[in-house]
């Protein structure tokens, strides 16, 4: 991607805004209870973190709508989306078993290959692009939008029809549940808190319903480059944004709104949130020239991966390293600065911005020296 390309600036601050988000939403202070706006719906319903995740799937196929239209053959392409694929699910993979050892009692332990995880948010973000990218390369962009809606209806009646009677979206008794520990194996699937009980938000069946995330993303990136930037296209996009979110709460009553299942109502619901933001951000970016802040998104957008992955890396690092007996460095800061300053839920949200200030300053410093990371 180039980045002296004008119109990839707004696409990069959607992106940075994105991973500027995830950051501080996956990486809340201690100390006392979240502060609710950076915490997931407990199951059914919707909260602001909610629309992170989604709308990074939808970055990455409005990415695909301007590299796609570089002339390459099908054997260059293959061999691309593969690598990107391979890549981009062995450090999802790689990142949840990091650092390979943990703490038990004070004492170290390995962790076990038997007991990793093998599903997450990496590992769903290469399965989506790789899916998503076959779709829109191979298919017209009215087929692409018919297999959209067919995923859509098909994952609702695999629920319907293979789920426990009465529990088709509870957390065990959904499909995906019983399908993910059918084929990974309860022992490479998400314990919350370590707990015995298995469910995996990035689970298999669930993954099919992001692909419409990013099938969505690039047919707006299409939109976008065809009509130009302008007051219609901006008009259309909001109105399309309307449009589904209306069909999201209505399908809603019947299929709820819920992240960790995934559910089709909750792809709809932050496709057309993503588009309202997409078509406020070309308004207030290339029509009115508001650049007052862009820059610092920008950081985060143009090392999106190296970004999102050093956030991760180090709040682990900051779990591990204890400061004294039972008491790691996370939970220290937190402890004697953090919850003084800022008590209660407040300060885990000033943590977590602090946090991700710490991972921009990392991006700025590499930004300052043209160190780009892609795959």
């Amino acid at each position: 991607m180039e980045l002296s390309n004008n119109r990839f600036t707004t696409l990069d601050i959607f992106r940075g805004m994105t991973i500027c988000f995830m950051i501080i939403v996956n990486s809340p202070g201690s100390g006392a209870v979240v502060w609710s706006p950076l915490d997931h719906a407990a199951w059914f319903g919707f909260t602001p973190t909610d629309l992170v995740f989604p709308s990074f799937l939808f970055a990455v196929g409005n990415a695909l709508s301007f590299s796609k239209k570089k002339i390459e053959s099908n054997s260059a392409f293959l061999a691309k989306i593969f690598k990107r694929t391979l890549i981009i699910f062995l450090l999802g993979y790689l990142m949840y078993w990091f650092p390979f050892m943990h703490r038990d009692h004070d004492t170290w332990v390995f962790n076990a290959l038997a007991n990793t995880r093998i599903m997450g948010v990496l590992q769903r973000i290469a399965l989506c692009y790789f899916f998503g990218s076959l779709i829109v390369h191979y298919c017209s962009k009215k087929t692409a939008i018919i297999i959209s809606i067919l995923l859509l209806l098909l994952y609702w009646a695999f629920l319907l029809l293979f789920g426990a009677t009465g529990e088709e979206y509870s957390m065990l008794g959904n499909a995906g549940t019983k399908l993910d520990i059918l084929i990974l194996g309860d022992a490479h699937l998400y314990h919350d808190h370590g707990g015995p009980i298995a469910f995996d938000p990035e689970g298999l069946l669930s993954t099919i319903t992001g692909i419409v995330n990013v099938i969505a993303g690039y047919l707006a990136g299409v939109y976008i480059q065809r009509k130009g930037k302008n007051f219609e296209c901006i008009a259309k996009l909001l109105m399309m944004g309307a449009l589904l979110i209306g069909l999201a709460l209505f399908w809603g009553q019947f299929f709820p709104i819920a992240k960790k299942l995934w559910t089709s109502s909750f792809v709809l619901l932050t496709i057309g949130l993503d588009l309202v933001i997409l078509g406020i951000l070309i308004y207030a970016i290339e029509l009115k020239n508001i650049k007052w802040g862009t820059n610092f998104f920008l950081i985060f957008g143009r090392n999106s991966l190296a970004i999102y992955l050093l956030s991760e890396l180090l709040l682990v690092i900051f779990q591990l390293v204890h400061v004294q007996q039972s008491l790691s460095f996370y939970n220290w800061i937190n402890k004697v600065f953090y919850q003084v300053i800022f008590p209660g839920a407040f300060g885990t949200l000033v943590f977590a911005v602090s946090f991700m200030l710490l991972c921009w300053f990392v991006g700025y410093l590499m930004d300052k020296r043209k160190i780009y990371i892609k795959i």
